[in-house]
């Protein structure tokens, strides 16, 4: 993300040699520049409507799609009896279209890439043995809740691949008390894992501003509220990876960007 680059290289080096966790003005979103002045990161509203644009598309699958598998859940009583038809989440696809691919905005003018996170955490639920939505995505230095609406305990376990994402494995009972977290450091594809049911997972994608979406069953997107500029827009599958596209937002105008995926 601009303007995190050398922070972000001090720190790590620094970790290696003694072991530290990320500063608190980059945990709380603040802005360092070269000068070592602060700054914060502006809120959304302050942006101007008259210049704001917006990026629409379709994720495309190519090729015969992998069958969905049914879900054996039978070593949890309460699972098994949910009445719900489980299948496999890896590959969602109707019509050609692709599901649960996260897409955001990875560059782009500067007013977009210093606007601070929503203080309104993303739910991810547990619902009948599985997680709900399958993929989330949220802004760096904003919350995730976990809750459980099932009635039989869960295990929320995350993996993160990036220094500054806490590593969570906490159980929650029948119908628990939600646990939310903060994602501090910019991520796609972070695994979500339920230690008790080993075929729960979901991912968490943790954005560098607040303009991300993750595709429904139609494999459409719309990122609202851009301001004119030129953007590199992310496309990210959990198996076939990441793709990108440029694409140049006009004031009050729509810009179009589609993608493309096949198995690899």
């Amino acid at each position: 993300m601009r303007g995190f680059g050398w922070v972000g290289a001090g720190l790590l080096t620094s970790c290696v040699l003694v072991g530290c966790k990320p500063d608190a003005a980059v945990r709380s979103g603040a802005l360092i520049d070269k000068t070592g002045v602060k700054r914060q990161k502006q809120p959304a509203s302050s942006l101007d409507p008259a210049t704001l644009g917006r990026v629409s598309g379709v994720v495309h699958f190519g090729g015969k799609a992998p069958e969905r598998i049914k879900i054996d859940m039978s070593q949890d009583p309460v699972c098994s009896l949910s009445g719900n038809d489980n299948l496999t989440e890896q590959y969602v696809v109707k019509d050609g279209k692709l599901a649960n691919v996260y897409v955001y905005v990875k560059s782009g003018p500067a007013a977009v890439m210093d606007l601070e996170p929503s203080g309104t955490p993303v739910v991810l639920d547990q619902v009948g043995c599985q997680y709900r939505p399958h993929v989330v995505a949220v802004q760096a230095g904003g919350s995730v809740e976990f809750r459980n609406s099932d009635n039989t305990m869960h295990n929320i376990h995350t993996m993160p691949t990036v220094v500054g994402n806490e590593v969570i494995d906490v159980s929650q009972g029948p119908k628990g008390a939600p646990q939310v977290r903060m994602f501090p450091q910019v991520e796609a594809m972070l695994p979500v894992r339920c230690n008790n049911h080993p075929w729960m997972n979901a991912f968490i994608n943790v954005a560098p501003t607040p303009f991300f979406a993750v595709t429904g069953a139609d494999g459409s997107f719309t990122l609202t509220g851009l301001p004119a500029g030129v953007y590199t827009i992310g496309a990210v599958h959990e198996k076939m990876g990441e793709q990108t596209t440029q694409v140049t937002v006009a004031a009050k105008q729509l810009a179009k960007a589609n993608f493309d995926f096949a198995q690899r």
